[in-house]
């Protein structure tokens, strides 16, 4: 009885309501905004804007500002970024991708010294180019990259020959050939320089990318550079104090400037740190076509800043090695797959903006027609371009 008595009040307290207190916050468990993320578009151009500042700032610093001395510029650069990721890597947390990487005394010498040597050559043969070679022609020449990445992954037996790759990228090679033909200011100890950075790029790539395929090393671009720039600071500088510095003098840094060879170092390591948001962000093809892009801008930034001379038959090559490297980064099918989505995007956009497409068009042709005048000119009418440049007054010769 007493039982059933305590049953029936214990249901009767459970009925009650009373109150009882929050677990949970209401106002923290309602989902927060997610925060506005950076369009992708952002880390694209700012990729390329860097990566073409690297490479026209040095060409200004090494040739047009007289700073002959491009192995002891490098050795600045790496010096510059050996610091800079020390002290990324003590306050920030951009490179605690080092922490997985099982770095060794044995690994640090049989694998990151070596790989070092072959940077510090591709360093050293490109910076020296400068001094001989147009930026557009330069930037030509590197479309082969990829063709000498091939033959080395073969060479050292990463992967065995495929003769139609090789027929695949040899559209690549006969473009930058016929290119190399119609290049005007052609300088032979240059092409050498270019060919032979290219070589050890490629040699360093693959070497690279055997030591990545084990997961103990995976590193993004920022980590790499905290382990190589160091060993190639050092192999650089040990090259330059033989070869550069008992020539120098402080004349000719002041020459350049203090602030100038600083804000140069800032802006080839920003580089490196936008590489690692760039691969973050986007994906293997985006880089694909930024990379085509901003060759292409360096080339028109080239002629539109220097007035380098690139004639037709050099354009026509270029197009064709161009053409080769992305059917070779891609493949016939992606090509086909995209170029689809691309027809259908730029319809559905006639559709909504007409008059904006019809604007991109007429704006498109009349960059095109003033590039390929631009390119015709020296040969069909130089004492023009004489007087036009010097009613510019020399342009930007010697200066930014």
């Amino acid at each position: 009885m007493s039982s059933d008595g305590e049953k029936v009040r214990t249901s009767g307290e459970v009925s009650r309501p009373e109150p009882v207190l929050p677990t949970v916050n209401p106002a923290a468990d309602k989902s927060e905004p997610p925060k506005a993320a950076l369009h992708p578009a952002f880390y694209v151009s700012t990729w390329i804007a860097l990566s073409s500042s690297v490479i026209l700032f040095n060409k200004h610093i090494l040739d047009y500002a007289q700073f002959r001395y491009p192995i002891f510029l490098t050795t600045w650069h790496l010096l510059f970024a050996t610091i800079m990721t020390q002290l990324l890597a003590r306050t920030t947390t951009l490179l605690d991708g080092r922490k997985t990487v099982k770095m060794t005394g044995r690994v640090y010498l049989r694998a990151i010294v070596p790989i070092g040597l072959f940077f510090s050559l591709s360093l050293i043969c490109g910076n020296v180019t400068y001094l001989y070679l147009s930026v557009a022609f330069i930037q030509m020449l590197k479309a082969t990259t990829p063709v000498a990445v091939l033959l080395a992954t073969w060479g050292l037996g990463m992967a065995p020959v495929n003769l139609k790759v090789l027929l695949n990228v040899s559209a690549i090679v006969v473009g930058v050939i016929i290119a190399s033909f119609g290049e005007i200011k052609f300088v032979f100890i240059g092409f050498l320089f270019q060919i032979g950075g290219i070589i050890f790029e490629a040699v360093r790539l693959v070497m690279v990318q055997r030591l990545l395929s084990s997961s103990e090393f995976k590193m993004d671009p920022l980590v790499s550079l905290y382990y190589f720039a160091p060993v190639c600071a050092v192999m650089n500088g040990i090259t330059a104090l033989f070869l550069e510095i008992p020539r120098m003098t402080m004349g000719d840094i002041y020459n350049v400037g203090l602030l100038t060879l600083l804000a140069n170092a800032m802006v080839a390591f920003m580089l490196n740190v936008s590489v690692v948001f760039l691969i973050g962000k986007t994906s293997s093809l985006v880089m694909t076509l930024c990379g085509v892009l901003k060759d292409i801008l360096l080339v028109a930034a080239s002629m539109a800043i220097w007035h380098t001379p690139v004639s037709g038959l050099q354009f026509f090559g270029y197009s064709i090695a161009l053409g080769g490297l992305v059917y070779y980064k891609l493949g016939g099918e992606k090509i086909k797959e995209y170029t689809g989505q691309v027809h259908r995007s730029w319809a559905e956009y006639g559709n909504t903006n007409p008059g904006q497409r019809r604007l991109v068009i007429i704006g498109a042709v009349v960059i095109g027609f003033f590039l390929f005048a631009g390119a015709l000119a020296p040969s069909y009418a130089p004492d023009s371009v004489d007087r036009v440049r010097g009613a510019l007054g020399g342009a930007t010769a010697g200066r930014f």
